[in-house]
């Protein structure tokens, strides 16, 4: 009978999280996604807030440097 040979994997390096989208001045969508992120925020709803980062970072007149 063989024995495996068994390594441990590398370490995982992870980046810094990236800076949530900012809302574009002037518009009804991003200022709504906006006030629900921080209603989620406050009641400590991560899965929401992703949501409405992915949300405010996909609209279409979001004019963010990624």
């Amino acid at each position: 009978m063989s024995s495996p040979t068994t390594t441990m994997d590398p370490p995982v390096h992870l980046t810094m999280p990236r800076k949530p989208p900012t809302p574009v001045s002037g518009c009804g969508v991003c200022a709504a996604l906006a006030k629900q992120r921080t209603a989620a925020y406050a009641d400590g709803d991560m899965s929401a807030v992703s949501d409405c980062n992915v949300e405010l970072a996909a609209h279409p007149q979001h004019e963010e440097v990624r």
